[in-house]
């Protein structure tokens, strides 16, 4: 199913074995681009700038939010502050978003599911 943009990269989370060059390696995979990473699926996710962060883009998010407790936004190299609308939204299907650099995203995302938290990372890839 390579390529199919409904068929997930990897059928459940794995943690974040290395990020860098544009890209992420999980589950003994690489994968060039950025990754939504759900409780149930690593999918391929079409960001590469933290303002095309929307509720369209996060809509495997709110999805499964019933699965989510945290939302973690890894926005690449520089900060981004989320639109209020954004934040609000999530709120509203009780998932917290907390945003940070993809570096210390990912290993923040590694410890949370380490500790089988209910978290999700949307990770824009890095150079």
């Amino acid at each position: 199913m390579a390529g199919d943009p409904n068929a997930p990269h990897f059928p459940r989370s794995a943690p974040i074995d290395a990020y860098g060059k544009g890209g992420f390696a999980f589950a003994g995979m690489s994968h060039r681009g950025s990754l939504l990473c759900l409780p149930d699926a690593i999918w391929a996710w079409d960001v590469t700038d933290p303002a095309k962060i929307d509720r369209y883009s996060l809509d495997r998010v709110f999805a499964a939010a019933n699965s989510i407790d945290t939302l973690l936004v890894g926005t690449g190299t520089g900060l981004w502050l989320p639109p209020p609308e954004l934040r609000e939204a999530l709120k509203a299907v009780r998932v917290v978003l907390d945003t940070m650099q993809t570096g210390p995203a990912v290993r923040t995302y590694n410890i949370m599911i380490g500790e089988r938290r209910r978290v999700a990372a949307a990770l824009i890839a890095v150079p």
